[in-house]
């Protein structure tokens, strides 16, 4: 037997977003739910459709989610906050919703980051919750692929470590309760799948690829215990991804059918490990060849070099070759992106195409690279054809000239290895900035963005389809920039910002105005929720040509006598929020990007911008899982930050902002970024984030959220004052900020408008309360 071609999962969202599509109708009434439930359902049998006729050999189901899978996970076991009311039986798709995006009585739960990806997941609560089976979504997937298309497909889970892991709302003393709990439960899912003819059943534990005490590998070693004696004829695949394992040998010593091991994100750390520990008898392999998080197609040939040497410790009937991880994480396809020049249009693969290659590898891998060369085997001329079209596509990549510009890489290079810092310490210019500003005791501010209107959007695709011309354009942006000057204005806000009407992204904007870069047209991946995102492709050396943001920001401290932050995004979060080339170091990549913004900067102080903004909501993301790895990327992280932003004068102001993370451990690095003013997204989390400066001093200027940008909800007045008195107990008054949690893009107006007044109305009560007490 021949090895076989597996996924691991695929994009939610449609080829052209019809799963945003039918969220936001369905939210916003547009639509009824049997409606709703209707078109989820086409576009759940379409991708199963789309990747059985790939020719891929185990199709995943029970991926496919209304909103998060970990949300589903909570929601399958009932596990919902006290605060919905909830008492018993499935949870509707009212209250599913509500738990993710919040409602009048109820805050929404927390959101926070996939791993190391820009993907973000809802946090499960498990304080007060009573753990029960209320609904076994794997085995809907699974019936409904085999009714539907009479597909054996392979169901899939968050396993109940990481499930737990991920969790908030218990000690460390009741994590083995939780899991005596869980475990059963998820035996239960299990053997309903089994009843139902399931034959392998995918557990996604990537909690396994971080940093593990002997403890867990005992708890993992009960879990999976438990779960195989619970449907013993069923084949459990405990799926790992983003790394290697903490202990290769404590892994594949579990007792399930098969392990799923990432070959692309694991530092060579899995192929030495097999090569010199082997492999258990008997065990399946789920070999992670595709990378499932970049868009550039895969070296096929390096690849079957590889699958040739895990071969050699693994028999290939004992082989599934399969992405990285879950497609999620790409464009569903890339394939009719005529627009981008033919070099680099060649060389990127979306999930449809990363499907081709799969198949196309585990194909090549039964012939063996001797056997593809043996013009008289049958079937092997297509294979060959395919490897060479594979080769040409990424030699025309490689022979592009932006890829090879020598000065952009010299001067980075030099800046890099002599580090920046600022020419005075925050206690010495933060008099210089307090006498420049003259700002009142808990200045208020945004974070940047304004509501991106129908009108606005509406007005930037005629403008981009050519139908209304840039002075027209310019024209709008500018009307849109006054009216919002003057809503802050009249609110009260302290410290204005333009509002980015003339940005379609925070990231993409960027990269459009710098050299480097490349856009596609729908290369859409899910960020949270509804909400898609279209990365950037980094695939040159970039650099600055002219400037990117002076005009709107200027124009916008005309009309005012408040300050107003010029808003740059921060050289990290770019390239973690791009698909970046692979044949530099991301760290090389880095800082041609800081570069570029470091003259950004310098730009706007001598057009007179005296706060400048530069954001790094992405600085943790791309850590790697395992915290021993931390100090040099983050050391780095540090550096390029402080090329953009050292070069000013004291009295110009840096600020940053930062989402969801947890923020106690990277403090030290957060502070020696040495921005003026930092604020974080923290909303959701607010106790806990207020918990770490208990332990944790920070002694420069800081804004911590005081109200949830990502819920549509008017949080009151009175919410925003508790919130700023807790703050206050831990932080130095003096240096405290009030600001929403993150940009105000996706929001109404109305609700904006609402949400504001209410917070300079906390600002100026918490104010007047402090005067009191001082006068008493």
């Amino acid at each position: 037997m021949n090895a076989i071609s597996s996924s691991l999962g695929y994009p939610n969202i449609g080829n052209k977003r019809e799963w945003k599509q039918a969220l936001e109708a369905f939210w916003a009434g547009k639509i009824e739910e049997g409606e709703f439930l209707s078109r989820m359902e086409e576009i759940r049998i379409g991708r199963l459709r789309r990747q059985s006729e790939a020719g891929i050999g185990l199709v995943p189901v029970g991926d496919f989610t209304f909103y998060d899978r970990v949300l589903d996970t909570s929601a399958m076991f009932g596990l919902i906050p006290a605060r919905f009311g909830y008492q018993d039986g499935p949870v509707t798709n009212d209250l599913y919703f509500a738990m993710a995006r919040g409602r009048k009585d109820a805050t929404a739960c927390e959101m926070t980051k996939w791993f190391n990806t820009n993907y973000h997941y809802i946090v499960p609560e498990l304080q007060h919750a009573e753990a029960k089976l209320v609904r076994n979504y794997p085995l809907e997937a699974y019936l409904e692929a085999k009714e539907k298309l009479g597909l054996q497909a392979k169901p899939v889970l968050i396993g109940p470590f990481t499930f737990l892991k991920l969790s908030k709302g218990y000690t460390a003393g009741e994590f083995d309760g939780w899991i005596a709990k869980l475990v059963p439960l998820y035996g239960r899912v299990l053997a309903e799948l089994r009843d139902a003819g399931a034959e392998w059943v995918q557990i996604d534990e990537p909690s396994v690829t971080g940093e593990l005490e002997a403890a867990d590998w005992k708890r993992l070693e009960t879990i999976y215990s438990e779960l195989a004696a619970a449907a013993p004829e069923l084949k459990l695949m405990l799926q790992t991804y983003f790394d290697a394992p903490a202990d290769y040998a404590a892994l594949t010593a579990l007792p399930v059918a098969g392990i799923g091991l990432d070959f692309v994100h694991d530092r060579g750390v899995n192929l030495q490990a097999l090569l010199s520990g082997g492999y258990p008898s008997g065990r399946v392999l789920g070999a992670g060849i595709i990378d499932g998080r970049g868009i550039w197609r895969t070296d096929l040939a390096k690849a079957l070099a590889l699958v040739e040497k895990i071969a050699s410790v693994v028999p290939a009937d004992r082989l599934h070759i399969q992405p990285s991880c879950s497609l999620l994480h790409v464009p569903v396809s890339l394939s009719g992106e005529t627009g981008l020049p033919e070099g680099l249009r060649g060389a990127l693969a979306g999930a449809d195409e990363k499907l081709e290659e799969l198949t196309l590898l585990t194909a090549a891998a039964a012939f063996g690279t001797a056997g593809l060369g043996d013009p008289q085997l049958a079937g092997a001329e297509r294979i060959r054809d395919g490897l060479a079209a594979n080769r040409a596509a990424l030699e025309a990549l490689e022979a592009l000239p932006e890829r090879h510009n020598a000065a952009v890489r010299e001067e980075a290079k030099r800046l890099a290895a002599a580090r920046t810092f600022r020419s005075s310490s925050f206690s010495d210019r933060r008099p210089v900035q307090q006498k420049k500003w003259q700002l009142p005791f808990l200045p208020t501010t945004t974070i940047g963005s304004f509501p991106q209107t129908a009108e606005v959007r509406s007005a930037r695709a005629r403008w981009r389809k050519g139908e209304l011309p840039d002075d027209a354009y310019e024209a709008f942006i500018r009307e849109e920039i006054a009216k919002w000057i003057s809503v802050q204005e009249n609110i009260g806000i302290d410290v204005l910002v333009h509002g980015e009407f003339e940005r379609t992204d925070m990231v993409e904007f960027f990269g459009e105005k710098l050299e480097g870069f490349a856009f596609t047209r729908g290369g859409w991946v899910q960020s949270y929720g509804s909400r898609c995102v279209k990365p950037p492709v980094i695939y040159g050396d970039v650099q600055l040509t002219k400037p990117m943001t002076v005009k709107e920001t200027v124009y916008a401290q005309s009309l005012t006598s408040h300050p107003v932050k010029g808003m740059l995004t921060g050289p990290v979060t770019i390239l973690n929020w791009s698909f970046v080339r692979h044949d530099l170091p991301r760290t090389e990549v880095a800082f041609q990007i800081a570069l570029a913004l470091r003259k950004e900067v310098e730009a706007l102080e001598s057009a007179g911008i005296g706060m400048i903004q530069v954001d790094e909501p992405a600085l943790r993301e791309g850590l790697p899982l395992k915290k021993s790895l931390w100090p040099e990327e983050l050391e780095a992280a540090v550096d390029a930050f402080r090329l953009v932003t050292t070069g000013v004068q004291d009295e110009t102001q840096i600020h940053t902002h930062m989402c969801y993370c947890e923020f106690s451990d990277i403090i030290d690095t957060i502070r020696d970024l040495d921005a003026d003013v930092i604020s974080i997204e923290t909303s959701r989390s607010h106790g806990e984030l207020i918990h770490s400066f208990e332990e944790n001093t920070y002694g420069k200027g800081i804004g911590l959220g005081v109200y949830d940008i990502h819920s549509p909800r008017v949080p009151s007045t009175e919410e925003m004052i508790a919130m700023i008195e807790r703050s206050l107990r831990n932080l130095d008054p003096e240096l405290f900020w009030i600001n929403p949690d993150c940009g105000l893009k996706t929001r109404g107006r109305e609700e904006t408008e609402a949400s504001l007044a209410h917070m300079v109305a906390a600002a100026r009560e918490v104010r007047a309360r402090r005067s009191a007490i001082q006068q008493a």
